[in-house]
């Protein structure tokens, strides 16, 4: 039979078709191995938070949120030694079964921006409890303010909700490849923050990374071909001043308001929680943070029972090299000691929370 030029267009388009859906297929595999082995470790789960995934509630579970940057994410140690799984160990103490699911939603370097789009893109988790921890990604304040939202970046999950980890792992592995494995000094760089490390990697490690990077290219060139159908736009910059704090804090401020006033309209209670208190040249900025983080809390949610300042910036020392091994970063001695320091407002939070009106 003479091959016409109608079924040559169909055999062909027939054929990229075929080719289209084998590789998408392919890359959908390599990301479900990879949470595999990461969702219990470093890496994210499929939905896009750390640990396990949660199912539908259980009768009588209070389920709790926590949002903040690597320091809730928990840089540097597994899933269940970072803040949120330890808090859940803590209030399930005395309870038979346990009642509390604590939730991480942290991500590394994100600052106080990514609170309120955070919270609207894991609302169907029906926490009633929100805990926002953030300070450090924030000091550089309204110089050079922090808008990172990195689930955001993927046109997939903003448009599935599921969280696709091969993009990140290989940008992430070129990355260390190139910054002799400090993934902190390559994001802070890549920040443009000055004072960062330069490395100079070697040939075989800038092989690699290239590698890599090309490897990564190929898989989010598929996530940008997405990005036309994803209804869901990335958020703006608020030019609003609601809290009213003054500069250098104005952002950092706005951002924990909105996301104070909108986790309130859904009916959540709040703990607003202060990491340890920065040493060397950030201990005075973040002192002047958190003042003024304090100030705007008393002017706008003194009267509100469902709202909760959590100051823990003396629950630890990070000069402790024995918890705290970069200075910043806990190790699970040291995040369990955080998870302590906030069990009791939470506790007072779900008290709260059970005497009010349904939702």
């Amino acid at each position: 039979m003479p091959l016409t030029k109608r079924r040559f267009l169909l055999f062909a388009a027939t054929a990229v078709a075929i080719s289209i859906l084998l590789t998408l297929l392919g890359v959908l595999a390599a990301d479900l191995y990879l949470h595999q082995r990461a969702e219990r470790s470093a890496g994210l789960n499929r939905w896009g938070y750390r640990g396990p995934v949660v199912g539908a509630k259980a009768p009588g579970e209070l389920r709790v949120v926590m949002l903040g940057g690597s320091t809730a994410f928990g840089y540097g140690v597994t899933w269940d030694e970072a803040i949120p799984a330890l808090l859940e160990r803590t209030l399930n103490e005395q309870a038979s079964p346990p009642l509390t699911r604590v939730v991480n939603l942290g991500y590394n370097n994100e600052g106080a921006y990514a609170f309120l789009p955070t919270l609207t893109d894991f609302e169907y988790l029906d926490a009633e409890i929100v805990c926002l921890y953030e300070g450090y990604n924030d000091l550089r304040g309204d110089f050079i303010p922090n808008l990172s939202v990195y689930r955001h970046y993927s046109a997939v999950f903003r448009l599935t909700g599921y969280f696709p980890i091969l993009p990140l792992a290989l940008s992430e592995k070129a990355l260390a490849l190139r910054y002799g494995g400090d993934l902190n000094a390559a994001y802070a760089a890549n920040r443009g923050e000055r004072g960062t490390t330069v490395f100079r990697p070697g040939l075989a490690d800038r092989t690699s990374a290239v590698a890599l990077e090309a490897a990564e290219s190929v898989s989010s060139s598929l996530s940008r071909q997405l990005d036309r159908f994803a209804t869901t736009a990335r958020p703006a910059v608020s030019t609003s001043s609601e809290a009213g704090c003054a500069a250098p804090w104005s952002h950092y401020c706005q951002a924990i308001y909105a996301a104070t006033r909108y986790a309130l309209t859904q009916g959540k209670a709040i703990a607003i929680v202060s990491q340890p208190r920065k040493v060397a040249d950030g201990a005075l900025a973040h002192d002047d943070q958190q003042a003024a983080l304090m100030d705007m809390l008393v002017r706008h949610f003194a009267g509100e029972p469902r709202v909760r300042y959590v100051d823990l910036r003396g629950a630890v020392d990070l000069n402790d090299q024995a918890i705290a091994f970069d200075g910043m970063h806990l190790n699970a001695v040291g995040n369990a000691t955080i998870a302590r320091g906030l069990a009791p407002a939470v506790r007072e939070l779900a008290a709260v929370v059970a005497t009010t009106p349904s939702r």
